[in-house]
């Protein structure tokens, strides 16, 4: 009883130093993101990076490879805020079109599917399913939250929900509160990016 309290205490503490950086900087990145902040790309390379290794040896195989494609998406959201809008403008917040929502949902089925069955019968991954649905929600999620889609804090919330568990039964404790409270963070982000496209989307009022 004794060793098993001491166990999960330290895990709780973290398993080690690197993931209680990584899940700083995670929760900076996604702050910064919910502020509309470009500073949110530049954070997110880094805990991404840090991820890498953390995923890795909790044999999370497919969330690992997804840091490599964070950090590239990073790089290209970074350039896309910055000149992506009319005439390389600053992008502003606008509503997902009905077209990305089809290829959103026809991407999460078919990579779900794909990596599930690659991961559960190639490797010794833990729970290849879930672990390759969060992945493709997440690639979802990061696309829409590049292009300044409103909509990419609901897709958050949805895989924050799922990882939250799935983070907890790995003992990765420290970084499943870290996904709890990303699920209050993505509210906020919608609450504040749904008033920031009203404003884009309202009519300029000519100056007397």
């Amino acid at each position: 009883m004794l060793t098993s309290l001491y166990e999960f205490w330290t895990s709780a503490a973290g398993n080690t130093p690197l993931e209680w950086v990584a899940v700083v900087t995670g929760f900076a990145c996604v702050w910064l993101a919910a502020r509309e902040s470009l500073w949110n790309f530049p954070v997110a390379i880094v805990s991404c990076g840090l991820y890498i290794s953390v995923y890795h040896s909790a044999q999370l195989y497919s969330d690992r490879n997804l840091q490599g494609v964070f950090i590239a998406l990073s790089l290209y959201g970074w350039y896309e805020w910055l000149y992506g809008g009319t005439r390389r403008s600053a992008l502003v917040v606008t509503r997902t079109r009905p077209g990305e929502w089809v290829g959103i949902g026809v991407g999460i089925v078919a990579f779900t599917t794909l990596s599930g069955y690659y991961l559960g019968h190639y490797t010794d991954a833990a729970l290849p399913y879930w672990d390759s649905f969060t992945t493709a929600g997440s690639l979802a999620a990061q696309y829409l939250l590049v292009r300044k889609r409103l909509e990419n804090w609901l897709l958050w919330i949805l895989v924050d929900i799922i990882y939250v568990p799935i983070l907890w039964y790995k003992e990765l404790y420290p970084t499943s509160g870290l996904y709890a409270v990303y699920l209050i963070l993505a509210g906020y982000g919608y609450v504040e990016w749904r008033r920031a496209a009203r404003a884009a989307a309202a009519p300029a009022i000519p100056a007397a």
